[in-house]
């Protein structure tokens, strides 16, 4: 919602797992929140750190808000729970815009499964959080490879 907890995560998974598998330079990766509170501020102290402890680096993260206008730049918007998705499919310019939930990626998760927030929770709530983000970006990054025939 605010773009310091799990959209940040999943912004620097991402690009991680898209350049393991040789789609950075394809690919453009930002996050933003669909609440505007946080803009301008760093990752959440939690989550740079989680991150930090599995070898990623966040510490460039800003935090940004999505609007309207963003569709214009973006092929595929991946919001992290259903509130998320309401919001962004509201703002949507059109009824075609390609919206879909994070775990829609992982073979694995239920259908219609969310990234939780971590916000009010402890450290162990944002290693989770990264490590369902991490499995979701692996099918995300197949998704990616296959409709772009790379």
């Amino acid at each position: 919602m605010g773009n310091i907890c799990r959209s940040p995560i999943a912004e620097v998974v991402l690009r991680d797992t898209l350049a393991r598998h040789g789609l950075d330079g394809l690919v453009t990766v930002d996050s933003a929140g669909t609440g505007d509170w946080h803009v301008g501020d760093p990752m959440d102290e939690r989550a740079a750190s989680v991150l930090a402890e599995h070898g990623y680096d966040g510490t460039r993260h800003r935090a940004s808000h999505f609007h309207a206008k963003r569709f214009r730049d973006c092929d595929l918007v991946v919001a992290m729970d259903r509130d998320n998705l309401r919001n962004l499919l509201r703002i949507a310019p059109t009824a075609s815009a390609d919206v879909r939930l994070m775990l829609s990626f992982d073979p694995v998760a239920a259908e219609g499964a969310e990234v939780p927030d971590p916000y009010y929770g402890d450290r162990e709530d944002f290693v989770e959080v990264l490590t369902m983000i991490e499995a979701a970006a692996e099918g995300l990054a197949k998704y990616l490879k296959d409709n772009l025939g790379a």
